[in-house]
């Protein structure tokens, strides 16, 4: 979604399709201007006032506000080859997402999400060709959940000659069954402006302006078939009607920076989980912040040690529960540049 504010994305994560790759944004940050806690105006970096840096890439605001960032640029392309690809079997969903992570080069693919498409809720098949619309809802109504592998690669001119070769190395060897891989070919600012044409068309139907009690949550690649028996099938698709999008991809450890303040599970292998719903109609905010609480209270009992990303706890114990073993460095850093709590207000 392009219409954030970076120092907002800063201050929590910034994470999407391209963070397997080049990992989230705040792994992409060379120097920051950042107004403390204390009023006071700094400049840091890796090696210029690295607490500072390192603590408030993720650090949610606590130790100051991000006023300039100066971040890693790359070529930009021309075009992408766009790809939907349906799956009834989620085994076979997360090994082709593994995979394809794992192949985090420049034959690999550019971008991988993945989202689920289920028979109690709107079944939005815009992406595929008219002809196959049809075909696509009666997948999801037969089969109750059809998991969806997003992916894109990009290219321009010189690249140009050998896209369709490398989409068909990169896509012969997953376990989609045939007749199910849909593509577009769209230039590369229309894929990436894709959310705000479905922002217009929700503004259109009077669906923007609604309350939008999400759940992001960062699930361990250890845990994830537990967390889907229990919580998308146990919970999500018993529920009378969904509303929203739920997202489901993984993402690789590796391409984070442990010395920032962003927390995410222990696994190499994570999944980010998106519950994007919408509280409009006959679905009240309170009916789906209770159904997220289901969801985290799920995984408290059955030991999965997920991580909320965009959480808003009120408790000092469940932030000292997310931060763990960063929680004293959390706390010196926060005498340091917010001695007096300014920044967070009506917390201890």
């Amino acid at each position: 979604y392009l219409y954030l504010s970076v120092g907002g994305t800063l201050s929590n994560a910034g994470i999407g399709g391209q963070t397997f790759r080049h990992g989230p944004q705040i792994s992409n940050v060379h120097e920051l201007d950042v107004i403390t806690g204390k009023g006071e105006m700094m400049t840091c970096s890796p090696n210029l006032n690295p607490q500072l840096f390192y603590g408030v890439l993720g650090g949610l605001g606590q130790f100051g506000i991000i006023t300039r960032a100066r971040i890693a640029l790359d070529h930009a392309p021309t075009r992408v080859k766009w790809f939907r690809i349906l799956y009834s079997d989620f085994s076979s969903f997360t090994r082709d997402q593994e995979r394809l992570i794992s192949m985090a080069s420049d034959l690999g693919v550019d971008f991988l999400e993945g989202q689920l498409m289920m028979s109690n809720g709107i079944v939005d098949t815009s992406f595929f060709p008219l002809s196959d619309q049809t075909r696509v809802a009666s997948l999801v109504n037969d089969h109750r959940i059809i998991y969806v592998l997003e992916v894109a690669k990009y290219y321009d001119s010189t690249t140009l000659p050998i896209i369709d070769q490398v989409i068909d190395i990169l896509t012969r060897t997953l376990g989609f069954t045939s007749g199910l891989m849909f593509g577009q070919d769209v230039p590369y600012f229309d894929f990436l402006n894709r959310v705000r044409n479905e922002e217009d068309k929700l503004r259109s139907l009077g669906l923007w302006e609604v309350p939008h009690p999400w759940l992001n949550i960062f699930v361990p690649r250890s845990r994830i078939l537990d967390f889907h028996d229990g919580v998308i099938k146990g919970l999500l698709l018993n529920q009378t009607s969904t509303s929203g999008v739920t997202l489901f991809y993984p993402t690789n450890r590796n391409k984070w920076n442990n010395r920032m303040s962003a927390m995410i599970p222990d696994d190499d292998v994570f999944y980010v989980i998106g519950f994007l719903q919408s509280a409009s109609g006959s679905h009240n905010w309170q009916e789906l912040e209770n159904l997220n609480d289901k969801i985290i209270q799920f995984c408290d009992t059955s030991g999965i040690m997920i991580k909320e990303y965009l959480m808003h706890y009120t408790r000092k114990e469940d932030w000292v529960k997310h931060f763990r073993s960063k929680w004293d460095e959390f706390l010196r850093r926060k005498i340091m540049f917010d001695p007096k709590k300014l920044l967070s207000p009506g917390q201890d």
